[in-house]
């Protein structure tokens, strides 16, 4: 079962990459051979106009053929008619085109998340379930059951409110405002300095006052605009977190065995299906916005490649030479292989050993 859902999924964001480029490919007047869903040998097909629309035997992505492209810079793209052929549109809309695919992915996280928001997220309400004996706030008086209303001033709405507000402090006082049997208390708060690693492994000193959250929880259900507002944001937090995790990979701070393939996809698809609805479009979301990063890298026969050479020719008024982009296409190629290699080996690594 989890292998038909992470195929559907990869199937799913596939295809909705593809059809970015296969939609303003169409409304830029380019003509569109082969859409596919999947590389390799064709299993099925049919013909809708100038276009086959294929399922091809390996499922690791696909590709939009439109007229013109494969010929772009040679001398056999006069046999292909201008009109409808990539190489002759501006390099403003061959730009838009290369850019569709990863665009798309990030607009279906947007949705997605947007979705999540809407269906219902759990939140934790800001009230205290424990207090740590002899920890800042046992010795300023906080108790268990109180709800933290403000700090410094600041509203508190949900717990994950008073962390960020707390971990920035350490050493530093703080005014912690709490509802008590229909009080309001307030206390004075220096947190304590602990060091803990952050989400890349990296050490780093917060701010804590001995808190723990209670058990009550709240869903929120979104209206369809403020869902779309914090599927915005989400998605932002997303890819920033996604481009710093590829900064990292490369500094060597994340050892590059964290990097995962299909097999890791089905294993943490799997473990998403049992957690429900809401948690499978998250994971979906995931890797809708690292499908849309990995494409945008600057590596030739990756859509960012392609978008490198295209600034290069907007800069310099000229392509660069055939002969240039496919020495450059023979290394991107090298460069892909050898990620997917990697990733294959690291997914069977963590089953032989059962990480």
């Amino acid at each position: 079962m989890s292998i038909v859902v992470a195929l559907l999924i990869l199937g799913f964001l596939i295809f909705f990459h593809e059809l970015g480029h296969f939609l303003v490919a169409k409304a830029c007047g380019v003509g569109v051979e082969v859409f596919s869903i999947g590389f390799g040998r064709k299993i099925l097909g049919w013909q809708h106009g100038e276009t086959e629309y294929r399922l091809s035997m390996i499922p690791l992505g696909g590709y939009v053929k439109m007229m013109g492209e494969s010929l772009e810079g040679s001398d056999e793209e006069a046999a292909v008619p201008q009109s409808k052929s990539f190489a002759h549109k501006s390099v403003g809309q061959r730009m838009a085109i290369v850019a569709a695919g990863p665009i798309f992915n990030f607009l279906l996280a947007i949705g997605l998340l947007a979705l999540i928001h809407m269906n219902g997220v759990p939140r934790l309400e800001p009230v205290v379930g424990t207090v740590q004996a002899d920890s800042p706030a046992y010795e300023a008086g906080v108790q268990a059951e109180d709800r933290i209303i403000a700090i410094n001033g600041t509203t508190i709405n949900w717990w994950d409110d008073i962390a960020s507000e707390i971990h920035i402090r350490p050493g530093e006082q703080i005014n912690l405002e709490v509802e008590r049997r229909n009080q309001v208390l307030s206390f004075a708060v220096i947190p304590a300095e602990r060091e803990v690693e952050n989400i890349f492994g990296e050490p780093q000193r917060m701010g804590f006052i001995g808190i723990t959250a209670s058990e009550h929880v709240t869903t929120v259900r979104y209206g369809p605009v403020e869902s779309l507002a914090l599927g915005v944001q989400r998605t932002w937090e997303l890819t920033s977190l996604t481009f710093q995790a590829i900064v990292k990979l490369i500094q060597r701070i994340i050892p590059a065995d964290n990097i995962g393939g299909p097999i890791m996809i089905v294993q943490v698809a799997s473990d998403q299906v049992e957690q429900g609805l809401n948690s499978l479009l998250f994971f979906t979301a995931l890797i809708s916005v690292n499908l849309a990063i990995l494409n945008l890298l600057p590596i030739p026969i990756l859509d960012g490649g392609h978008l490198m050479f295209y600034l290069y020719e907007l800069i310099r008024g000229k392509a660069p030479s055939l002969k240039a982009r496919e020495y450059a296409s023979r290394i991107g190629m090298a460069m892909l292989l050898c990620l997917m290699f990697l990733a294959f080996y690291n997914d069977i690594r963590r089953i032989v050993t059962g990480e």
